[in-house]
């Protein structure tokens, strides 16, 4: 089974940085994809970032974060990155790492496997 952790969250004043972990385990060789997401109370769920490993690769990023937010991946370690500098009030949300298979679904930011999450305040 895939299993997805989260960790790295915390309260932080604006201006300031984190970096998110998610550290995988059970991934198949086939994954296409892995994703962050964020969700904060009352609003619905944000793609934040998209790190493709197949289909000639690269990350994507929401406008919102673009600039400030980076995604990386350490394949020894299967563990995925969210570095989040200049942190602003309106980042405070709960923070999913995600992975997919599937390329289409990628592209869909439709994911299959999902973390618990952790959470980032901003103030």
């Amino acid at each position: 089974d895939v299993q997805l952790v989260e960790s790295g969250g915390d309260s932080v004043q604006a201006g300031g940085s984190l970096r998110l972990s998610c550290a995988a385990s059970g991934l198949p060789s086939s994954t296409y994809c892995m994703g962050w997401f964020r969700q904060a109370p009352g609003k619905e769920r944000e793609g934040v970032a998209r790190i493709f490993f197949g289909g000639g690769a690269g990350t994507y990023y929401a406008d919102s974060v673009k600039g400030r937010f980076t995604a990386s991946r350490d394949i020894a370690t299967n563990t995925v990155y969210l570095q989040m500098n200049s942190l602003k009030p309106e980042d405070t949300a709960m923070y999913y790492c995600a992975a997919e298979e599937s390329a289409r679904q990628c592209w869909r930011n439709e994911f299959a496997n999902w973390g618990q999450g952790t959470q980032v305040t901003v103030s």
